[in-house]
C-alpha cells in the first residue's frame, strides 16, 4: 500500500534477536524467582559467586567508569571541548548502574532484603561500603541525567536549577565512584589462600581502579562509534583521539603495576606454568592491556576509525576477561569444583545487556543526548583540528 501509514514497526534481524533474548531471559527470570538459585544457577556453597557477580556487577560498574572521568574533565578541570560527549557518557554510566542494581536482585538469595544495608550498618564490611557507594552514586547519576529528561518535556527552569549544582554533584560522584571501584577489588583481599597468585595482590584496589579507568575510556569510544553507526550522530573524532591517548597511558601504568605486584609476591614462576590460569592470564593481558595500549598509542591508529574502534573493543573485552578471571578463574582451583554457568544464567545476562542497548537507543531517539544530527564522515577533521593542522603545515613550511 503506497502512502499508507505503517502500523507495525519494521522487522529487522537485530530486533528478532533482541526479542528472542528477552523471551529466553524472561523464562530464566521466572525460573530464578519461582524455583530459587539452585534450580537456575550452577552456584553452590563451594562456589557462591558466578556469572551474575563476575560479569553483571563487576563489569557493569567498571565499564561505567568513563562517566565520572569525562564529567570530572569538563566540570572540575574545565576542559570544555569535551562537553559534547558528557551526556552520552553519563547515560552509559547511568544505564550501567541501573543494570548492576537489577543484576544484584537476581544474585541475592533474598532480594527483597536488598534495602537492609540502608538501616543495618556494618562499617567494618567492604561490601557495606560498596552497597552505600553504589546507591549514592546511582542517585548522583540520576541527578546528573535528570536535566536531559526535564529539557525534553519543556521544564527548563527546574533543569537549569539542577545544573547549578553540577560541580558539587560531579565532585561527589568522583569520590563515590573512586571509592567503590577500588573497593570491589578489596572484596577479594580477604581470600589470599583462595585467589590464584596471578590475581591476588594487596594492590587489588588500585589495580581495579586503574583497569576501570582504562576500560571506561575505551567504553566511551565504543559507544561513540556505535552511536555514529546506528544513529548517524556527530562523531567527535578529535575528542576521541585525546581519550585514546589518555587510555594508552592509563593502560601502560596498569600493566607496569600489575607485573610489579606479581613480582613482589614471588609469583613470576606462574607466568610460564602450563596451566589453565596461565593461559587465561596471558589472554587477559594481551586483550585488555598490550593490544589496546599499543593501538591507542600509535598516531596512525588514532586517526583511523576502524583502528580506534578495534582498540576500544579489545580494551572492553580484556577488562571483562580480567573481572571474570578474578571472580571465577582465579578461585576455581581452591574451591574444588568446576563452575560453568547454566543456560539460565547466560540468558539473564544477555537479556540485561540487550535491555541496556535498547534503553540507550530509546534515550538517543527521544531525548536530547546529542547535538544536531550530522552525516559527516569520521575521517573529516572538525574545524578546530583543521586549524591546528593548518598551523602545523605553515610552521613546517617556514
Amino acid at each position: 500500500m503506497n502512502g499508507a501509514t505503517r502500523i507495525w514497526p519494521r522487522v529487522t534481524f537485530w530486533k528478532v534477536v533482541f526479542l528472542a533474548v528477552v523471551l529466553a531471559g524472561s523464562y530464566a527470570t521466572a525460573v530464578r524467582f519461582l524455583r530459587g538459585l539452585g534450580a537456575s544457577t550452577a552456584l553452590s556453597d563451594q562456589f557462591p559467586w558466578g556469572l551474575w557477580i563476575g560479569f553483571d556487577v563487576l563489569c557493569g560498574v567498571g565499564l561505567a567508569a568513563g562517566g565520572f572521568a569525562i564529567t570530572a574533565t569538563v566540570y572540575l578541570f574545565h576542559l570544555e571541548r569535551f562537553r559534547p560527549i558528557v551526556r552520552p557518557t553519563v547515560l552509559t554510566a547511568y544505564l550501567g548502574y541501573l543494570l548492576v542494581c537489577t543484576a544484584l536482585l537476581y544474585d541475592l538469595g533474598r532480594p527483597y532484603r536488598i534495602w537492609h544495608a540502608i538501616i543495618m550498618w556494618n562499617p567494618h564490611s567492604v561490601m557495606f561500603e560498596v552497597a552505600w557507594c553504589v546507591m549514592l552514586y546511582s542517585a548522583v547519576l540520576t541527578a546528573e541525567f535528570l536535566p536531559v529528561v526535564l529539557e525534553r518535556i519543556g521544564w527548563t527552569r527546574p533543569a537549569e536549577l539542577i545544573k547549578k549544582f553540577s560541580v558539587p554533584l560531579v565532585l561527589l560522584g568522583v569520590i563515590l565512584s573512586t571509592l567503590h571501584q577500588s573497593s570491589l577489588g578489596s572484596l577479594f583481599l580477604i581470600m589470599p589462600a583462595k585467589l590464584h597468585p596471578l590475581w591476588y595482590s594487596p594492590l587489588l584496589p588500585v589495580l581495579f581502579f586503574l583497569s576501570a579507568i582504562g576500560a571506561g575510556l575505551g567504553m566511551v569510544i565504543f559507544e561513540s562509534f556505535l552511536s555514529w553507526r546506528a544513529f548517524r550522530k556527530r562523531l567527535e573524532f578529535d575528542l576521541l583521539e585525546d581519550i585514546a591517548r589518555t587510555a594508552a597511558v592509563v593502560l601502560a601504568c596498569y600493566l607496569v603495576l600489575r607485573f610489579e605486584a606479581i613480582a613482589a609476591r614471588g609469583a613470576l614462576r606462574h607466568l610460564i606454568m602450563p596451566q589453565a590460569e596461565t593461559y587465561y592470564f596471558w589472554m587477559e593481558v594481551a586483550l585488555g592491556g598490550l593490544a589496546p595500549m599499543l593501538l591507542f598509542g600509535i598516531p596512525r591508529t588514532r586517526r583511523n576509525p576502524q583502528g580506534m574502534f578495534l582498540a576500544a573493543v579489545l580494551a572492553v573485552l580484556g577488562f571483562v576477561t580480567n573481572r571474570l578471571n578474578v571472580s571465577i578463574t582465579g578461585l576455581a582451583a581452591s574451591s574444588g569444583v568446576n563452575y560453568f554457568p547454566k543456560w539460565t544464567e547466560i540468558t539473564v545476562t544477555l537479556m540485561l545487556v540487550a535491555m541496556g542497548f535498547a534503553a540507550f537507543a530509546l534515550a538517543v531517539r527521544f531525548l536530547p543526548i546529542y547535538g544536531p544530527v550530522t552525516h559527516a564522515s569520521p575521517h573529516a577533521a572538525p574545524p578546530e583540528r583543521q586549524r591546528r593542522l593548518h598551523a602545523e603545515q605553515i610552521a613546517a613550511g617556514d
